[in-house]
């Protein structure tokens, strides 16, 4: 390596560790919180629903920050799925048990119940949610984050919520509110599969409008300072902590809508298993330049397909040689994320009549569809000639509404 290339790497090198350091353009809630010097919580008795996700600016998990404040009282921790230190797997139940760094208790959310109890909540004023989320109604925080919101309002509890960015920015809306008879853990409420708020504003949503019962909780949010709705999370300059194993990075965010039904059929590979979670669309069956080329004529706004080729490690497809195409976003701003995965299987049912994705699941799987997409009518729908426009319609009803009704709850620009 010549001087040249050698100050050049290095001055990359060096760029890289302070862009890495550099101080946030965002302060989430935790942050704003430890400026006020934890007025909010002085004198109460705490309770934390957190995973890793929820740390400041420097990495330092907020159960850590808030058991060492001397003007805080952290009693108890509260795990949704993973667990608050994030070591249970995907699904996996989580169990009651003592933290062993702080030595509190730990009360799952993700086992026997979904809803904290009045035995867990006993000697708690006050409940602290902090979680990133990122931004898709069948990610189970927010629904741990309501039924807390149900259970504090129900003992005359306070919950409070230390804000964060949604990955996904504060506009995009798609996907039908869940309807009744539908409601489940990956549907709790009735709102759009992209919802478009942070985790306070739909907490106030939820809140005003009666979604999590007829009593509403005394509800704080501690706001963020400098988020914008049309921030990327790339933007914000907040380090980005994995909230579950296979959203890695801020971008697995998008990709997570845009595949993360189909992936409910078990009858393709959706990358999870490989090294791109959520970002392909693969099977043994398909032809890897005739599918991408399908594709790609379609013309959808903001995104384009490669063939690809790989072996699963794990999950569908493990072991064995698939070929598919991975989804590559040129626009966030134009992609409408949640549809990607129904031009897919169109295509694929096309190509491969006998391979149709919805026709060859298992029926606990086509339920789990239903309860996801907060409907059965998409799958009804879209299976009669596995045409999209056929949905399509449907599948945006209510978009609009949604959009005017939460526009009240905006607590940024």
């Amino acid at each position: 390596m010549n001087n040249r290339v050698f100050i050049y790497t290095l001055l990359i090198g060096l760029c890289s560790i302070c862009s890495a350091y550099a101080t946030p353009i965002v302060k989430t809630g935790i942050d704003v919180l430890v400026e006020q010097n934890f007025a909010p919580l002085e004198g109460k008795r705490v309770g934390l629903v957190t995973n890793p996700t929820g740390v400041d600016c420097h990495l330092t998990p907020t159960i850590d920050i808030l058991h060492q404040a001397e003007n805080v009282n952290l009693v108890a921790l509260f795990a949704p799925e993973h667990g608050v230190r994030g070591n249970i797997y995907a699904g996996d139940k989580v169990a009651n048990a003592t933290d062993s760094k702080t030595g509190l208790p730990v009360h799952s959310l993700y086992g026997k119940s979904r809803k904290p109890t009045s035995a867990m909540l006993q000697g708690v004023d006050v409940l602290v949610y902090d979680i990133q989320d990122i931004g898709c109604r069948s990610y189970t925080f927010i629904s741990t984050m309501g039924l807390a919101m149900q259970a504090a309002a129900e003992l005359g509890i306070e919950f409070m919520v230390l804000d964060r960015p949604n990955p996904l920015g504060g506009y995009r809306v798609e996907g039908c509110p869940v309807e009744d008879g539908y409601t489940s853990f990956v549907s709790q409420y009735p709102i759009p599969y992209i919802y478009g708020l942070t985790c306070g504003e739909l907490a106030m949503l939820l809140n005003e409008e009666g979604m999590t019962g007829s009593k509403k909780c005394n509800l704080t949010v501690i706001t963020m300072q400098g988020w914008r709705r049309d921030m990327d999370f790339e933007q914000t300059g907040l380090p980005w902590v994995l909230p579950s194993p296979h959203i890695p990075q801020p971008i697995s965010a998008y990709f997570y809508p845009m595949s993360g039904i189909a992936g409910e059929l078990g009858t393709i590979s959706i990358g999870v298993g490989y090294t791109k979670p959520f970002q392909l669309f693969a099977a043994s069956w398909v032809n890897a330049d005739k599918l991408a080329s399908r594709l790609n004529a379609l013309n959808l706004q903001g995104v384009v397909f490669r063939p690809i080729h790989y072996t699963p490690f794990y999950s569908t497809g493990k072991g064995t040689r698939l070929q598919g195409v991975e989804a590559h976003i040129t626009d966030r701003n134009k992609v409408s994320l949640s549809e990607i995965q129904f031009y897919v299987m169109q295509e694929m049912a096309s190509l491969y009549p006998t391979h149709k994705a919805f026709d060859n699941a298992e029926p606990s799987r086509l339920n789990m569809i239903d309860k996801v997409c907060g409907t059965n009518q998409i799958r009804l729908l879209f299976t009669k000639r596995y045409k999209w426009e056929d949905a399509r319609d449907y599948w945006n009803k209510g978009v609009g509404a949604f959009k005017q009704k939460s526009r009240q709850y905006y607590l940024y620009q």
